[in-house]
């Protein structure tokens, strides 16, 4: 005889048992027994003295006799009079056990003990039961516990599952049992995605010597294959071939399926030649496998090819044969063939389901064809089919592709009245798309009709369409899409805010402006430069000059926001207004607060002293003879803007100022050589002598910048 492999527990006398159930083909029963092994019935003396029906240590005779007389009413009784407050799980096996003659009295005790007492069940209690409902093939009942067990155990660790497999090998010493549990085993683990632990079982099973079905094992393969377990997958199949277990169409199909999975065509080709070569002859399913695969590696010649065999051999290409060379096809941009195969398939009398239609108008709009996918659109509609919501993004985007979302729009709304249902992400991402293309109008339309159809727009596609409309400088229209929005508990982003704060201070509408930047700090979002502009911008078109340095300083201040740009505009306008002192002010205030002028800033300054260089010695910004030189200039880097400075006229032996005198270049250059090699700021200030007493004018010297650089060996 030969011996029987170990188990991975200790198990007494189960290795004759299994021995045993080998020569009877696994037809075996074991006699009912009345006690478990090791058993503590109650033992209290004083329970003696009691009623034979009051006595705890009769309850299991009591619920036996109880249930074989189909009394159910008298264990409502029995739990009444208390005898169940010591009821174990030792004798609820005992029960199960004593009637396993009779399952259906068994399970019925099973399920009132769950729902009457606060019994924890454990392992065994389950494992006994499902031997006695399997043995009896109550198999519906059976799995259905065996399932509740395994997703009991499921939450633990690996070790806690595999408990479930070695307690079912325990029962079996105290209980009929039938293999069959194990083929069910499988599948539960299975139905449970405990694929890892069916094949564990399967490896357990097949080493104490039991044969699973072709079908339990085909099962095991696929959720292995589903799960990406090849190389299981060709475990499973050796140990078939080990134990003699034949293969049959759906086992070769399944391996097929993992070597296609793989990617490596030619190893499919070699398999299946070697299944041949055992007497299987391929079916319509490994065709289709092997068609489909083809055709997305881009072999379609060899798509072709094996479509040309198959029906030579006198296997009928079916609807998915069809679509999987339809598809290849267009993928390989031979639309036009495709569609000659699709009424091929129609003429052979397939109907084509919505994946053949979807597959060709996907096809057309991927080529750019819109007019015949919308002719292929149709003739679905005709053929009583409904576009899905493949069918209806695939033509959106095909629009969308050649910048015609109008088209795409009134695709969609004419689809509408056929009946179809338009999803909500396709609405979603037909307005942003519109807004993005400056149609806030079409959009706006589309937003209000998905209203209707019920679906709750989103936060997102108001914002982008209030942000589309004010580009378009419909800023009253986009202020009423923010009452809608305040209206829905909706709250504008920052895009948002900048969009219609821009709008307004570009109509001239600060005030609403300056509301709308209040409610926005108010709201915890952050201001920007874009912001600080657009409100600087209006109060300075405005001629709001005060209430514009004010925002400058605000901006400075609060979010460290230093805008050279907003500076130049206050700087220019102030130069425009010809008052220099305002102007050297205005400097000073915003130098102390951060603002560095750019070479921009200094053209301004400049030009707005230039007219008044006659009046210099008036000018009281600062110590007496000092003027600010406000040119852009960095430590031996580039001088920008041109520069005006007043001196003596000692070149002429002369201290009068009543003449205009041409200053001698050197000695402008010996300075700024002077100040910008030793002093590493980005602004100089020059100091220049006090104009002579009792003067009655100046001189005034102009000096272009390119000259001072060509001297001072700077480049411009």
């Amino acid at each position: 005889m030969n011996s029987v492999p170990k188990s991975s527990i200790y198990l007494p006398h189960f290795s004759v048992k299994i021995q045993y159930s080998v020569r009877r083909n696994y037809s075996c029963s074991s006699s009912a027994l009345q006690t478990v092994c090791g058993s503590k019935p109650i033992s209290n003396p004083v329970y003696n003295f009691l009623p034979e029906n009051q006595n705890p240590n009769n309850i299991v005779t009591l619920v036996c006799s109880s249930l074989k007389q189909k009394n159910h009413v008298f264990l409502d009784h029995l739990q009444e009079q208390g005898l169940f407050s010591h009821f174990s799980s030792h004798e609820f096996s005992r029960v199960l056990l004593r009637c396993q003659s009779d399952s259906s009295a068994a399970f019925t005790f099973f399920k009132w003990v769950r729902s009457h007492l606060s019994l924890q069940l454990t392992g065994q209690n389950y494992c006994i039961m499902i031997h006695i409902l399997v043995w009896s093939k109550n198999f519906k009942h059976a799995m259905r516990i065996l399932l509740e067990l395994v997703e009991l155990n499921g939450n633990g660790s690996v070790s806690e599952r595999l408990n479930v497999y070695e307690s079912l090998l325990l029962s079996m010493n105290d209980c009929n049992w039938d293999p069959v549990i194990f083929d069910m085993l499988i599948k539960a683990y299975l139905r449970k995605g405990m694929v890892k632990d069916s094949f564990r079982a399967f490896k357990k099973m097949v080493r104490l010597g039991f044969v699973p079905s072709i079908v339990t094992t085909n099962c095991l393969l696929n959720g292995l294959s589903r799960m990406g377990y090849a190389e299981k997958c060709w475990e499973v199949y050796e140990e078939m071939r080990r134990i003699g277990l034949l293969p049959n169409a759906f086992t070769f199909n399944i391996l097929t399926h993992v070597l296609c999975k793989e990617g490596d065509v030619d190893k499919v080709n070699g398999f299946l030649e070697r299944t041949e070569e055992d007497g299987f002859d391929p079916d319509i399913v490994t065709y289709n496998m092997l068609i489909d695969r083809y055709c997305k590696k881009g072999r379609l010649k060899d798509a072709v090819y094996l479509y040309n065999i198959m029906c030579k051999r006198g296997v009928i290409p079916d609807l998915i044969t069809y679509t999987a060379l339809i598809n290849g096809l267009c993928k390989g941009g031979s639309v036009r063939e495709a569609h000659k195969l699709f009424h091929l398939m129609v003429h052979r009398g397939l109907k084509p389901d919505d994946v053949a239609y979807n597959t060709l108008i996907y096809g057309y709009c991927k080529e750019g064809m819109m007019q015949e996918a919308r002719s292929v659109l149709f003739d679905m509609i005709g053929r009583g089919l409904c576009p899905d919501n493949f069918t209806c993004w695939v033509l959106v985007k095909g629009y969308q592709n050649l910048d015609r979302m109008i088209s795409a729009l009134n695709l969609v709304l004419e689809l509408t009245r056929f009946g179809v249902m338009i999803s909500q992400d396709i609405y979603c991402y037909l307005i942003l798309a519109l807004c993005k293309e400056n149609r806030p109008f079409a959009a706006k339309s589309l937003l209000e009709q998905m209203s209707q159809n019920g679906f709750l727009p989103s936060q997102e596609m108001y914002n982008e369409l209030i942000d589309s409309l004010c580009r378009g400088k419909f800023v009253d229209e986009a202020l009423e899409v923010k009452v809608e929005m305040t209206s829905k508990n909706m709250k504008l982003n920052s895009s948002a805010y900048r969009a219609i704060i821009g709008g307004l201070c570009g109509l001239s509408r600060s005030k609403e402006a300056l509301f709308l930047m209040q409610e926005m700090v108010e709201s915890g979002l952050p201001l920007d430069i874009e912001i600080c502009r657009a409100l600087v911008n209006g109060q300075c078109r405005e001629k709001n000059v005060f209430q514009a340095e004010s925002l400058l300083s605000f901006f400075a201040k609060e979010f460290q926001i230093f805008d050279s740009e907003c500076y130049n505009v206050l700087v220019r306008i102030l130069s425009e207004e010809g008052e220099p002192c305002k102007l050297t002010e205005f400097q000073d205030r915003m130098a102390k607060l951060g603002f560095a002028p750019n070479s921009l800033s200094c053209n301004n300054f400049i030009a707005d002293l230039q007219p008044h260089a006659h009046s210099l010695r008036h000018l009281h910004c600062g110590p007496p003879g000092q003027l600010r030189l406000l040119t852009e200039a960095k430590y031996k880097g580039q001088l920008c803007g041109e520069v005006g400075l007043s001196d003596y006229g000692e070149d002429k032996g002369s201290n009068s100022w009543e003449e205009p005198l041409v200053f001698k270049p050197y000695k402008l250059i010996t300075k700024l050589r002077l100040k910008f090699q030793m002093i590493p700021k980005k602004f100089a200030i020059l100091q220049l002598p006090p104009p002579p007493p009792h003067s009655n004018g100046s001189s005034y010297l102009k000096c272009k910048t390119r000259d001072v650089y060509s001297s001072v060996g700077l480049q411009v």
